[in-house]
């Protein structure tokens, strides 16, 4: 088969079967792969950063996700969501259609390009965010094509293929090849023995869960560890509801100082700390006020695994985790547990706060939703609610990139057509891409839609000097009248009290439609866990302490795997 249909015929077969972007003339044979395929749809946004969040949105849901874009100006409007997805352990393959061979090989001065021609500049401005990226030519279209794909699916991170015009209908082998790999037997037993000697003679171990977890497709191991050890266990915001929050071992959230003293004070007096999937950074783990030394516990990733600063490498989490529940007995472990969630709030008739929203949410909610937070002030307040079961919260908080939310949403509703999906943003950053309503209308998308509209940036407010600088303030919209503007089956309404509130969510449980509410606060309202967590960012730069390390990052090993009883991770050593 030629080369593009080959590429998305393997696409789909990882269970990509909608590829989201916007033509252009150098990617239409891509394009007409994805619609000739009968198994695969092509799914139009409104610009390329668009079709990158919602690609993200998609991978979240189904494992991995795809954009197609075209040269040089396509693929730039899109890296910013392929870097977010890079940062988090997202899985999107850019896929770009470029000038043929012979233009790139003559540098023939074609439209997209630079008058200094050089066909590979914007394949080199992708490769700090990508896991690798590829170039197809006669020679090694099918190589190249099958070598990205195996590291797509090992490393869960983003990666880039680029393809001429003449080299995407060039015909290659559509020889089967397996993009899956197996944990080295060796090193994976050796992890697994000290993990649990090291739990075995501890006295106060503790779990801490987090996003990677989900990204690298270990929630059932994970649940399977965690409920036969018995061990008390606590999450980082991302890694909300890795847990049921009713299960006997559930300590709460982690909220470092400001919240939950129980899983403060388990992580302070912890002795053995199993950290699963762990993203150490200042909003997901509030601040840089980790209560335990990065070099003495466990640490659990896709990929590899740490235990006491040691390094043990071509290891899935997946395996780890069910090695070591296999060998590890429950633990008979008091736990001294906090109340977990809201407290219920009288019906009140009042001005509209973050006091009242978060509570009432946490009543709106139903087992088995997928709630998208956009990134701000609001993930604070929506990790302090307590899920029902089965309850999936998707938010960028390392990334952070605002307006990442709307068409992340988008793609999650692609993804998961059966799944009431919960939006729930600041009008801030839906500014940047609320054009993407317009695109789940057209679809026939049902989502709920919260607006939460204060007046401006709040949570720059809040880390700038003056809260009122004119530089955080925005064009005032009416954004229930803006999403009716669309043509589309929608209901909408505008609230700016708590008696109206409860009856626009009352309102959706009966509507089979999008349902679009705009809900007004005061310009410096927030839930209290973000005014704590954005003062101590202000100061970030005081408060790091001297054992605070990042994640880890890929470096040049000094020893083979072999000798994994030495290869330590040089970012430890502080």
């Amino acid at each position: 088969m030629n080369t593009a249909d080959y590429l998305i015929k393997k696409l789909e077969e990882l269970g990509v079967n909608d590829f989201f972007g916007l033509p252009g003339d150098y990617n239409f044979n891509l394009l007409y792969a994805v619609e000739n395929n009968p198994n695969t749809n092509w799914i139009g946004c409104t610009n390329e950063l668009n079709a990158g969040y919602a690609a993200d949105g998609y991978a979240r849901m189904r494992g991995f996700g795809a954009i197609i874009t075209t040269y040089g100006v396509g693929e730039l409007s899109a890296i910013n969501a392929i870097a977010g997805a890079y940062s988090e352990n997202i899985p999107v393959i850019s896929i770009v259609g470029v000038p043929s061979t012979n233009c790139i090989e003559n540098k023939t001065m074609v439209h997209h390009n630079f008058q200094e021609v050089d066909y590979y500049k914007f394949a080199e401005a992708h490769k700090p965010v990508v896991a690798t990226t590829a170039y197809l030519t006669r020679d090694n279209a099918k190589l190249e094509i099958d070598r990205v794909l195996k590291v797509f699916v090992k490393e869960r991170k983003p990666v880039y293929i680029a393809i001429p015009i003449d080299i995407a209908k060039m015909e290659i082998s559509d020889r089967e090849v397996s993009y899956g790999w197996n944990s080295d037997e060796e090193v994976l037993k050796a992890v697994s023995t000290k993990i649990v000697e090291k739990i075995n003679k501890s006295q106060r171990p503790v779990i801490l869960g987090d996003s990677l977890v989900k990204r690298f497709d270990a929630k059932i191991e994970y649940k399977e560890f965690v409920e036969k050890s018995q061990i008390p266990v606590t999450n980082f915001l991302m890694g909300t509801n890795l847990i049921d929050m009713d299960y006997e071992k559930y300590l709460g959230g982690y909220y470092s100082k400001y919240r939950n003293p129980q899983a403060q004070k388990a992580l302070e007096e912890t002795d053995c700390l199993i950290a699963v999937g762990p993203v150490y950074s200042d909003l997901n783990a509030f601040g840089f006020n980790l209560p335990y030394k990065i070099n003495n516990h466990i640490a659990i990733y896709g990929t590899c695994t740490y235990v006491d600063g040691i390094k043990f490498d071509n290891i899935k989490m997946s395996d780890v985790l069910e090695e070591i529940t296999k060998h590890i007995s429950p633990r008979e472990i008091y736990i001294e547990k906090g109340k977990i969630g809201y407290e219920h709030i009288p019906a009140d008739t009042g001005e509209l706060t973050s006091n009242y929203i978060y509570p009432r949410l946490q009543e709106f909610i139903k087992e088995n939703d997928i709630v998208i937070a956009e990134t701000g002030i609001i993930p604070y307040g929506v990790c302090q609610i307590k899920f029902p079961h089965n309850v999936d919260l998707q938010t960028q908080t390392l990334w952070g990139s605002i307006g990442w939310a709307t068409p992340a949403a988008l793609g999650v509703c692609i993804a998961k057509p059966k799944s009431r999906v919960i939006l729930i943003t600041g009008e801030g950053s839906h500014q940047l891409t609320a054009m993407e309503i317009g695109n789940m209308l057209r679809r026939g998308l049902k989502p709920i839609i919260i607006v939460l509209n204060n007046q401006g940036y709040t949570v720059e407010r809040v880390l700038s000097d003056n809260p009122y600088d004119k530089f955080n303030e925005i064009m005032q919209m009416n954004y229930s009248k803006f999403a009716r503007v669309f043509d589309g089956d929608i209901w909408s309404t505008k609230v700016t009290t708590s008696e109206d509130f409860d009856k626009a969510l009352k309102v959706t449980q009966i509507m089979n439609k999008m349902c679009y509410i705009e809900i007004c606060t005061g310009e410096m309202d927030m839930p209290k866990l973000t005014e704590d967590v954005i003062s101590n960012l202000r100061n970030r730069n005081k408060t790091v302490p001297e054992h605070y390390c990042t994640p880890p990052i890929e470096q040049e090993e000094r020893d083979s795997k072999v000798n994994f009883e030495t290869t330590v991770h040089k970012g430890f050593d502080l």
